[in-house]
């Protein structure tokens, strides 16, 4: 991918309802920077939660090149990034910043269908050595839907068929992940919302329990959970609870407000100050992602959001 484009979302193929979307978006919430896009002095955090920023969710909302949100990280004081894709990991080269966890094979096309291994094999291949060699620390990957009969080489797989299948790939691409000291990041998707990008109906890894429960199957450092807040309050909830319940099987987490997937301010549900805390008091020492689709200026947003978790 050339450094001056947008960066792509977390999938490699794009559907019709994907496509509109992002052009809608793109075209509707391109805002002008603020005062603030022009200040290059860095604030000031207490930074006892590592923050970072996805790069989808601005490369949409706000039309943010990869070095537009590198530029921002910096000034608005936050560890880095995240999503980038094995090929932009040297735009961070002397920035200084994490890429927290590098974007790898799509969510449709998982491990839970062997047919789709060869492909999901290849892609985590290159982004678990690209990541091990920039001494950053995650991978993120996926269990995949349960029906891709409509795709080449698709097929319609079980959930007991594809959990034994996640088992099998993952322990091989765990032992890579050891190999190189990075970690493989299981993410559990909403499959409730059908809206596109804030839900993924079909998908297998719908339950923060059952992508635990491979995590457990797995049993290697090289492969943890994904605990993003926004998804697992849609499927879950009780998030305070799980991520005591669940907090060493957690490498990396997410956030973003629900309903909709947007900023977490008061215009929704979740209590992130309180989900910062519940994360200290398990001691959690990775990095927290904001992926949430701005809906009005980005960089107020993101300063009201990196405040609010910044305890």
């Amino acid at each position: 991918m050339k450094s001056k484009q947008a960066l792509t979302v977390t999938s490699n193929k794009m559907t019709p309802s994907r496509r509109n979307f992002l052009r809608g978006l793109g075209t509707s919430a391109a805002l002008a920077s603020t005062s603030f896009a022009q200040n290059t002095q860095a604030i000031a955090r207490k930074g006892r939660i590592k923050q970072v920023i996805a790069a989808w969710p601005f490369a949409v909302g706000a039309q943010w090149t990869p070095q537009d949100l590198i530029r921002h990280a910096r000034q608005l004081g936050v560890a880095g990034v995240e999503l980038f894709d094995a090929d932009q990991l040297p735009l961070l080269k002397g920035t200084g910043l994490v890429c927290a966890a590098t974007k790898s094979h799509s969510f449709e096309r998982g491990m839970n269908n062997k047919g789709h291994h060869p492909e999901v094999f290849a892609t985590l291949t290159k982004a678990i050595t690209a990541t091990g060699a920039a001494g950053f620390p995650n991978v993120m990957t996926f269990t995949g839907l349960l029906d891709t009969s409509k795709e080449e080489n698709g097929s319609i797989v079980s959930r007991e068929e594809g959990t034994k299948n996640c088992i099998e790939g993952f322990k091989k691409m765990a032992a890579l992940a050891e190999k190189h000291k990075i970690t493989l990041v299981l993410e559990p998707l909403n499959s409730r919302v059908a809206e596109a990008m804030k839900g993924h109906p079909g998908y297998q890894g719908d339950h923060i329990d059952d992508c635990v429960e491979i995590v457990k199957a797995v049993s290697s450092p090289g492969l943890k959970v994904l605990f993003d807040a926004y998804h697992v309050q849609i499927m879950d909830g009780d998030l305070i609870r799980r991520i005591e319940q669940y907090h060493e099987y957690i490498g990396h987490v997410q956030i973003a407000g629900n309903p909709g997937r947007g900023e977490i301010g008061d215009n929704q549900e979740i209590n992130y100050r309180g989900l910062m805390k519940a994360l200290l008091k398990v001691n959690y020492s990775g990095y927290v992602g904001h992926e949430w689709i701005p809906t009005g200026d980005p960089l107020k947003g993101l300063e009201e959001a990196i405040s609010i978790c910044d305890i």
